[in-house]
């Protein structure tokens, strides 16, 4: 058995292990791999001014002074220790009905000493406090003559968990280090890998992440235990996609003379994107092997007329295609774009059958596709979550594009996938418009084949874009203007809101506001009484509104009729309307970075030049401006992924902030480490293809099976 899947309480006193059991932490494992949050110095005492009340904290102070007080009010005595970080102070107040229980704290807690204090950061009468912290002093390893070798000794500080301090934690760990044999530990990085990129054995990393000596160990020990964690799930991933390779799919041949029709009929020129994702994807769909590739385009990239591509090559084959959308105003944006594309070919002598299918498509509509399914005539199906049930009706489905997969879960894009009921898989396009940095398709997206797209299509101008300050009244009179100039040019003009109404409460805010946030109610009461709009209809579109409700707004915007449209986020994504010229994105500090370059990507839809207005209150925070800051600078979306990667917390970045759940990852950081993941990742394809079976490495195939590992891949991919 591996040793670190001992249970504590073979290692440990019954009563700690208990308590550590009710903190999570039950095997030797889950012990050595609780990373220290941070490491502290003696003498480098924790600055007061970051803590915040309602913090869980362990803090390094120097006790200015202590002294026992009697209590005025009712029996009992308290003890108040002035704590200081050579800069300010707060105290530490300890309660007790008589002086003698306090008799231990006034012989330790002298002035000019130094402890760790573990606590919740309270507030008294405006100044910070620890009311009955646990501390702790030089434990009998530190208490040594060499002061300096003292002070320069890391103290890892662990998270408080279930009332456990980090002292609990770090004796707990000395006392299972010192029981095993570090060196005997099973470690699934063989060592030829080790010692070419440097890597500290398994053991010796748990020993330096835990117990170095300086600064420099600790700072090895982490970089050997990320390197390990992106080993093993790059390997992971590597398994993945050389299993999904044996499997089969039903093949199309490449460039039949419907695709070649279509590729010569369209109205515009391909860009060098388009020509290469469309070559790839084809290459894929002639295959046997079943394609598994993520379609990754920057907005307005062009991604529909390589989905169409796609589509038609399993057409004329004989064959059935489906594409996935996930909300219906999107759905139909796909059905209508696809027609039109699709037109020139009735008149070449190829005319396609394409359906919508929705929630909202009539019985007997419905019915008639179901027939056409089962049939197994060649169609091309658009639809959303409605098509998830019908997956069971395709005869001889081919072919599942999905777009915006982060929207579905992985069993629902699944489905589709595996609906045959003949052995064979289908062929799977997953698409996003969300440019997703490296290190990010690395990790989440490393078992497909990725295609990236840039440019934008010939005669489309990049969109100018601004950050307005709503306290500014003249230059928010000049944007209400500046839209009224683009209605009478022909133009349409989005209003982007957080809420739907005053009392929406939207599930994620990224910044707190004091000021009401802009609601799509309240906004088209205000730009009623705005003077250059006079005349000029506005329309909503929110989530809460019905089918034809979206459409019958949508419809009459696009024709111009009612040529503003005040929106939510439900037009973040799809929504083409080429006549749109200007988008005014209202409290744009509460949008994340690449939620705004979607919804900017909603105008610049046409060869006139387009304009977005980021609004925003005269105070926000510091992470807010960069943000905005970033937005402003470029349009590129590869470029702003990257930005965005840095200004967001590793929860927000893998899903699990939204998802719930945790990352898996106790030491790699996709936001730091791309170079790392880079490495494994070359390394661990080399291992993979050389030795698939892992015969020679039997330390990593068990890593592999075991069931904690596979929860490293969060294929929820939220």
């Amino acid at each position: 058995m591996n040793p670190l899947d001992t249970p504590l309480s073979l290692r440990l006193p019954a009563k700690l292990a208990k308590k550590l059991e009710k903190a999570g932490i039950v095997t030797v494992g889950d012990l050595l791999y609780e990373a220290p949050r941070r490491y502290y110095h003696w003498g480098a005492l924790t600055p007061m001014h970051v803590l915040r009340p309602g913090e869980d904290v362990t803090i390094l102070a120097e006790v200015v002074s202590a002294r026992l007080i009697p209590n005025r009010s009712r029996a009992g005595v308290r003890f108040e220790v002035r704590l200081t970080d050579g800069s300010s102070e707060m105290t530490a107040t300890f309660f007790a009905s008589s002086p003698y229980k306090l008799s231990v704290h006034e012989r330790l807690l002298q002035p000019g000493e130094s402890f760790l204090f573990a606590g919740k950061v309270g507030e008294y009468r405006g100044n910070l406090q620890l009311v009955h912290p646990e501390f702790e002093g030089v434990d009998d390893e530190q208490a040594t003559p060499d002061i300096e070798k003292r002070s320069n000794r890391p103290i890892p500080i662990y998270s408080t968990r279930g009332g456990v301090t980090s002292w609990v934690i770090a004796r707990a760990i000395a006392v299972v280090l010192d029981s095993l044999d570090l060196d005997a530990l099973p470690d699934p990085v063989p060592m030829q890998v080790r010692s070419r990129f440097d890597i500290e054995a398994l053991g010796n990393a748990l020993r330096l992440l835990h117990q170095g000596s300086t600064d420099q160990d600790v700072a090895r020990a982490k970089r050997s235990m990320r390197w390990r964690e992106a080993f093993v799930l790059q390997a992971f991933l590597a398994k993945r996609r050389l299993g999904n390779d044996a499997l089969r799919a039903q093949s199309s041949p490449e460039n039949p003379p419907e695709l070649q029709a279509f590729l010569g009929g369209l109205p515009f020129t391909l860009t060098p994107s388009q020509r290469s994702a469309i070559s790839a994807i084809g290459a894929d769909i002639a295959s046997s092997h079943p394609m598994q590739r993520l379609l990754e385009g920057d907005v307005g990239s062009g991604k529909t007329v390589v989905a169409c591509a796609a589509l038609i090559q399993v057409i004329a084959a004989g064959h059935q295609g489906a594409l996935l959308a996930p909300t219906e105003v999107l759905a139909r944006q796909h059905a209508d774009s696809i027609r039109a594309l699709l037109k020139p070919l009735e008149s070449a002598g190829f005319p396609l059958d394409l359906r919508l299918l929705t929630s909202s498509t009539p019985a007997p509509a419905r019915r008639e596709i179901e027939r056409l399914l089962a049939s197994g005539m060649p169609i091309i199906v658009v639809g959303t979550h409605a098509l998830l049930y019908a997956r069971n009706l395709f005869a001889d489905l081919a072919l599942a594009v999905i777009d915006e997969q982060h929207r579905f879960g992985v069993q629902q894009r699944d489905a589709l996938r595996e609906s045959r009921n003949d052995g064979l898989l289908v062929h799977q396009l997953v698409m996003t418009a969300t440019p997703i940095p490296r290190s990010v398709a690395m990790t989440i997206f490393g078992d497909l084949d990725v295609t990236v797209m840039k440019g934008l299509p010939s005669g489309r101008k990049p969109v100018t874009t601004f950050v307005v300050d709503a306290g500014n009244a003249v230059w928010m009179e000049r944007m209400w203007q500046r839209a009224r100039e683009e209605i009478d040019g022909g133009g349409r003009v989005y209003v982007v809101c957080p809420r739907i109404d005053e009392d929406d409460h939207p599930d994620e805010l990224l910044e707190e506001s004091t000021a009401p946030l802009a609601s799509v109610t309240a906004t088209m009461e205000m730009l009623a009484g705005v003077p250059s709009l006079s005349g000029v209809k506005a329309v909503s579109v929110t989530g809460k509104d019905n089918s034809e409700e979206k459409s019958a707004a949508m419809e009459a915007f696009s024709s111009g009729q009612a040529p503003i449209l005040v929106a939510t986020t439900v037009i973040e994504v799809g929504v083409d309307v080429p006549e749109a010229t200007m988008m005014i994105i209202l409290d744009a500090q509460q949008f994340g970075l690449s939620q705004l370059h979607q919804l900017r990507g909603r105008v610049g839809r046409s060869s006139k030049q387009s304009i977005c207005m980021a609004v925003h209150p005269s105070v926000i925070s510091d992470t807010s401006a960069q943000r905005l800051e970033a937005f402003a600078s470029s349009t590129d979306g590869f470029v702003l992924a990257e930005a965005d990667l840095a200004l967001r917390r590793e929860g927000d970045v893998l899903g699990s902030a939204q998802s719930g759940k945790a990352s898996r990852l106790r030491f790699l950081s996709v936001v730091r480490d791309g170079a790392i993941i880079e490495e494994a990742r070359e390394s661990a394809g080399e291992l993979i293809a050389a030795d698939p079976s892992l015969a020679s490495y039997p330390e990593l195939a068990t890593s592999l099976n075991d069931a904690s590992s596979e929860e490293l891949v969060w294929m929820e991919r939220s």
